[in-house]
């Protein structure tokens, strides 16, 4: 049975509110419920300043005819990130979604560009609509039904229509077993929509139309190792099993990218034939997959086809940083290109009328830069950099790879950042912090406001790809599964260990941090090392397994169970019940700092409010921040802000730093 929150203790002294903020403390924004956290001194803002203004920016995408670009940025003073328009390189870009609320998914309409459909949640809830946005007026105009969370999917080729698919939300449906509907709306008109097909599960999408738009080639998402390719009828929802073939007992992940121009084949990106994922193009007619990608030994993570058929883009995950490579879709060849930018590439997307490639860069320097690249002509052209600080800072250090033995033997690898040489005398303290998914992994690029914990504070920051990470081969994605979960704990044992050998790392100055995932992980850490480390930052993280999943959104929960187990089989509910940190909560010793938002639909905030209960009723000092307007994550830049204010004072605290 699941043990209940220990019953909530007198509250500690909460931070100034902006009402009542003496001069000199930072008022924390009206959202946050705070807890136990010092008041923020001004002056430490004015000093992360440097660090705090670099206005990063992703591509989202070609308009249809025109060479121009839609982007998603904050606006300056701005709380989230917005799209905008940049109508030619170097130039001035134009706000096309003022608001309060974050948009970050965007298509223009394919045939002239008229008008575009953009993606929008409320609070950070995920509960996503999809919207037609007038460029001329800025007027967004609903498409969709609030009862249900929604995704854009596509364009129809020959018709002014979109896919989307949805699934229920417990608010409305309470916990009844989801489904998938997808449909097909005229943004212009869409109270004629259709309902192509409703499907039993929510783990289906829409990822590529036939060109002659009689066909769906669906993704079945399973688990992190396992998905199918599946063929809809969009006049009659008719659905077959294409990859792998319904009489195959194989597991292997499928991800249909794009349909050849004459719709006889279809890329897809799969691991069916070796630990990696690889390009293969599947001939429908014979039911023969092409290896494309085989010579690569690391994933393809993402690919771009150009419309008329000529070139593939892919974006390769090599050891954390991914490389572009451009092939000729017809021979498989490798094109050469010109010198590249140095970095990881985040984003590559075809124009769909002519053979040029828009891509994001960043690096240790700087968030993503922007540029084009014509593939036939080779020419390569900056189109924007990312906004920062009129204030000079650092050279930042780049991103180094260590690797180190688990309790096993297993090799462990991970990302290392270490302050300047010769800035800092002695022995450094240690920031460990762990990615989420658990199927995510650390990579390589610019650090964000982390720079200020390593220039000014002299914090050495491992980010470390436990196993069940990937990148690293299937195999190893499945070994932190069901009842293997605590040994990607003891790798971070493991590091531990590895910090200790280490002459200019300090082992005993270690705090461990992390989100979704990580925070369980930062959790479990603080139960089964707290003798090792100084303290622990869960950011909305797991703190008991069994509740998380009964009250994770039910369209996640499922897929949820493939991963961490099901709850409702006796010996997995035990064992889960076991290993969760709130059943081990008098274990936590160190300081702890939990942040949450009250929004989210991924893991929900009383999985901080029960742990923060818990450890707190133990004696241990905790530190708690919750945002009224956030989900998973703090996105508003305010809430942001005054995390990482938070977050510089516990390491001040813990690690005993002198702030400069």
């Amino acid at each position: 049975m699941v043990t209940p929150p220990a019953t909530p203790q007198a509250q500690p002294p909460m931070a100034a509110t902006a009402a009542s903020a003496p001069q000199g403390v930072v008022a924390p924004p009206a959202a946050l419920k705070i807890e136990g956290v010092p008041a923020v001194p001004q002056s430490l803002v004015a000093r992360v300043a440097p660090y705090n203004r670099f206005d990063g920016m992703a591509l989202v995408g070609w308009h249809p005819t025109q060479r121009e670009l839609l982007i998603s940025r904050r606006p300056t003073n701005g709380h989230v990130s917005q799209l905008w328009r940049l109508p030619s390189p170097q130039a001035n870009a134009e706000l096309l979604t003022p608001g309060d609320e974050p948009v970050n998914t965007a298509s223009y309409e394919p045939q002239e560009g008229r008008y575009a459909v953009v993606q929008r949640a409320v609070g950070g809830n995920e509960a996503y609509q999809v919207f037609r946005l007038d460029l001329a007026t800025r007027e967004m105009t609903l498409l969709t039904s609030s009862q249900r969370r929604h995704q854009f999917s596509g364009w129809l080729h020959r018709e002014s229509a979109i896919i989307v698919t949805s699934v229920p939300l417990d608010r409305v449906a309470g916990q009844a077993p989801p489904t998938t509907q997808i449909w097909k709306i005229d943004p212009l008109r869409p109270e004629q929509k259709t309902r192509i097909a409703e499907l039993d599960g929510a783990g289906w999408a829409v990822a590529a139309v036939s060109h002659d738009d009689r066909q769906l080639a669906l993704q079945r998402y399973i688990s992190a190792n396992e998905s199918q390719v599946w063929w809809m009828d969009t006049a009659t929802g008719a659905l077959r099993q294409a990859l792998p073939m319904a009489s195959s007992a194989a597991v292997a992940t499928y991800r249909p990218i794009a349909f050849t121009p004459d719709d006889r084949q279809l890329w897809v990106v799969s691991d069916s034939a070796s630990e990696f994922s690889e390009l293969m193009r599947w001939d429908v007619a014979s039911g023969r997959l092409e290896r494309m990608t085989a010579q690569i030994p690391w994933d393809v993570d993402g690919v771009s086809v150009s419309r008329d058929g000529a070139w593939v883009a892919l974006r390769i995950n090599v050891d954390g940083r991914d490389e572009l490579r451009v092939l000729d879709a017809r021979t498989g060849a490798q094109k050469v290109l010109p010198a590249l930018p140095a970095g990881s590439v985040t984003r590559a997307v075809f124009h769909r009328q002519r053979p040029e490639l828009a891509f994001t860069v960043n690096d240790a320097q700087s968030p993503n830069r922007l540029y084009t690249l014509d593939v036939e002509q080779g020419t390569l052209q900056a189109w924007a950099r990312p906004a920062s600080t009129s204030t000079p800072v650092p050279r930042m250090t780049p991103q180094e790879i260590v690797r180190w033995k688990s309790f096993d033997g297993r090799t462990i690898s991970g990302l290392i950042n270490r302050p300047p040489a010769g800035k800092f005398t002695g022995k450094r303290p240690v920031l460990i912090s762990i990615h989420g998914g658990p199927e995510s992994q650390a990579r390589m690029g610019f650090a964000g406001r982390t720079n200020y914990l390593i220039q000014e504070l002299g914090l050495v920051v491992i980010q470390p790809n436990v196993r069940g990470s990937s990148g690293y081969g299937k195999t190893f994605l499945t070994l932190d599964n069901g009842k293997l979960r605590e040994d990607s704990v003891k790798d971070i044992g493991a590091l531990l260990d590895w910090v200790a050998t280490q002459s200019d790392l300090d082992a005993s100055r270690v705090v461990v941090t992390g989100g979704s995932y990580g925070g369980y992980m930062s959790l479990a850490v603080a139960t089964h090392y707290a003798d090792r480390i100084a303290g622990s930052i869960d950011v909305v993280g797991i703190s008991h397994f069994v509740t998380f999943l009964q009250n994770t959104e039910t369209y996640r929960r499922d897929l949820r169970r493939v991963e961490y187990g099901d709850e409702r089989d006796p010996d997995m509910r035990a064992h889960l019940e076991r290993i969760s940190p709130l059943t081990q909560a008098h274990r936590i010793r160190k300081p702890l700092m939990v942040v949450h938002g009250k929004n989210d639909p991924r893991v929900p905030y009383t999985e901080a409010e029960q742990i923060v209960s818990r450890v707190r009723a133990n004696g241990t000092p905790v530190w708690y921040l919750r945002a009224d307007n956030e989900g998973h994550g703090f996105a508003r830049k305010e809430n942001a802000d005054y995390q990482f204010y938070a977050t510089v004072l516990f390491l001040q605290q813990v690690l005993g730093l002198n702030l400069p």
